[in-house]
């Protein structure tokens, strides 16, 4: 009774060769959940495409990737003498602390990527820090971009670059969050650079079209208005059918993260949204017979309890149905790719 993630393999594969071959510097990222299809079956892939380096999201998911893939692993979480992280020779490290370098050189030069700190602010040294960073116990592999998602990041990676440091290694430069035409543009202005792009999403969840969340039916029971049922006991509205299906928040079903709600639609949504949730009413990410289902209450650990109207086609047991999910938060039981 799983929560099946179907990836057709020609196609998907096709876009990552697409997307591989168009970005010569890639550095695939798997990080987190590996973007629904777990890091080690990332990391295998990573060296199917003939990468030289993937990177991932922090050092408990390191040592998965090193044991499927033959190359360099980059962490993009920054390091921390609280970390530890393995002495593997293949093993790169991010830093953004002054103090943090000076303990990590303790090792056997150890391989690191100076990290700015951008707009982002999020981690990173500043361009003042940058200027005197004493990097003679460690081995450079470049210099670290984490840039926003808005705002002028080529402006502001042109800024970086005119504060780059006179030391080995920093005629690499890795960026994160730069559309292709604005790699384009740097790579054209500065030809003496080599620009390593870390993409992740892009890559693995580029063409949506490749990949088809389904979950199981698990079990049907027909229910009478004013029907108690679930954990809450709540009262059915309507007389109709409880679908009991494979997802639950186990899985990943029914967490949302927070959004800005930028424009007055998507603020309007999130108004419409929370009253609906106020009144006990919650619409699920499972489509049956071509609509979205309320969730009866909100989603159990292993399944979920969807209410389908009395005049609603019903599934069989075992029969599987569309599910719209957040794959950077989805946890599927089964990956199967064609």
């Amino acid at each position: 009774m799983p929560l099946t993630l179907y990836v057709d393999g020609d196609r998907w594969r096709a876009h990552l060769r697409k997307v591989a071959d168009s970005h010569p510097g890639i550095v695939p990222v798997a990080k987190g959940n590996g973007y629904g299809f777990g890091v080690g079956r990332l990391a295998r892939r990573a060296g199917w495409l003939g990468r030289d380096l993937m990177a991932v999201g922090t050092y408990a998911e390191a040592p998965e990737a090193l044991s499927r893939f033959d190359g360099d692993v980059l962490v993009l979480s920054p390091w921390r003498p609280f970390e530890g992280g393995e002495d593997d020779p293949r093993l790169i490290h991010t830093v953004g602390r002054a103090e943090d370098l000076a303990e990590l050189a303790q090792r056997a030069r150890p391989r690191v990527l100076l990290e700015a700190l951008t707009s982002m602010r999020r981690h990173g040294f500043t361009a003042e820090q940058l200027a005197v960073v004493d990097a003679n116990a460690v081995h450079i592999e470049g210099l670290a971009l984490h840039l926003p998602m808005a705002g002028d990041r080529l402006a502001e990676a042109e800024r970086w670059l005119g504060s780059r440091p006179d030391l080995p290694g920093m005629a690499r430069v890795f960026v994160s969050h730069l559309d292709d035409q604005e790699l384009a543009v740097l790579q054209d202005r500065h030809p003496d650079l080599q620009f390593r792009p870390r993409i992740g999403t892009a890559l693995w969840l580029g063409d949506r079209e490749a990949l088809r969340a389904r979950a199981t039916v698990v079990d049907v029971h027909p229910v009478s208005r004013g029907e108690r049922i679930g954990y809450r006991q709540r009262r059915l509205p309507r007389s109709g059918h409880v679908l009991v299906v494979s997802g639950g928040t186990a899985h990943g079903i029914g967490l949302e993260a927070p959004t800005s709600g930028t424009s007055i639609r998507q603020r309007a949504v999130s108004v419409a949204r929370g009253g609906l949730d106020a009144t006990g009413l919650a619409l699920s990410p499972f489509t049956v017979a071509g609509r979205k289902r309320w969730f009866v209450e909100p989603p159990h650990m292993q399944v979920s309890l969807l209410f389908l109207p009395a005049d609603t086609v019903v599934p069989r047991v075992g029969d599987e149905i569309q599910v719209d999910v957040r794959f950077t938060t989805t946890t599927f039981d089964r990956v199967e790719i064609g």
